[in-house]
């Protein structure tokens, strides 16, 4: 039988409720057995729950993987089950199905029908390579790129760098949007993808790009729909660890994001 080391700590403010844990235990694998040389396995030491809340308390302080908490399991083996999971695809599901959970609470059907699109150009620390500059924002670094729901709820994250642009970064995901979302049929963006990615989408994806204008007058005025996502963004400014890219594989930064964004909805869910 499994010999879980018991968590003897207080909790942080990240941990997950019993009541939040309830809800996504289904989504979060069993440990493997470590192999050992004749056979066989040693049972995991850690329990999935600790190290799920490791890894929220990396997203939420933006600390090293090195400078947990020594009350949390060993940081090596957080990060190898954070690595893994995000392999094994994890996150993205756990976002996928609390997205479905509270659109249907609040009354909506379970896919969305349309979606915004925007980008997000955040700095990079020294050295870890894959990265570029971005000359509009005067950003040194990599681009995120997300497509919402009309809720703000994420559908889609892809980082590049950000010397791409907004264009050839909003092909890339906008295919991978619909080809997950059949229902989506309507994208809103702003200004910045304008041009040839409007019919390029319309041929190849059956896809309608709604530019939402800026005022003409110097006036502060919320632009129709566009507010969604620029909350969105908003929101990922709780989470310390996405204030910089400080992922060495892109991919990684999409699984903080995707992470980010499941404990807003889970919070959200566990309220109501």
């Amino acid at each position: 039988m499994s010999q879980l080391v018991p968590v003897s700590r207080l909790a942080y403010d990240s941990d997950l409720t019993d009541r939040q844990w309830k809800r996504i235990a289904i989504l979060i694998p069993e440990a493997r057995n470590t192999c050992v040389k004749g056979g066989g396995g040693r049972p995991p030491r850690y329990d999935r729950r600790d190290i799920l809340n490791a890894i929220l308390y990396v997203s939420r302080t933006g600390c090293q993987w090195r400078l947990l908490p020594h009350d949390f399991p060993n940081w090596q083996t957080v990060y190898t089950r954070f690595v893994r999971w995000h392999n094994e695809g994890v996150f993205e599901r756990m976002n996928t199905e609390l997205r479905i959970s509270v659109r249907v609470h609040q009354g909506r059907n379970p896919e969305p029908s349309a979606g915004i699109i925007d980008s997000q150009s955040v700095k990079i620390v020294a050295n870890i390579g894959y990265s570029g500059f971005d000359g509009a924002k005067k950003v040194n670094g990599r681009k995120r790129h997300i497509v919402t729901d009309t809720l703000g709820l994420l559908l889609k994250v892809v980082v590049h760098e950000a010397s791409l642009s907004d264009r050839v970064g909003a092909e890339t995901i906008l295919i991978k949007v619909r080809a997950e979302f059949k229902r989506i049929k309507k994208i809103f963006a702003d200004q910045g993808y304008t041009g040839r990615l409007i019919e390029t989408m319309k041929r190849t994806c059956k896809l309608t790009i709604e530019i939402i204008k800026r005022n003409e007058v110097r006036l502060f005025r919320v632009l129709p729909r566009r507010w969604v996502v620029e909350r969105t963004f908003g929101w990922f400014g709780f989470y310390r660890r996405l204030a910089k890219d400080y992922e060495r594989y892109p991919s990684h930064s999409e699984a903080f994001v995707y992470i980010a964004m499941s404990n807003i909805m889970l919070c959200r869910l566990s309220a109501g």
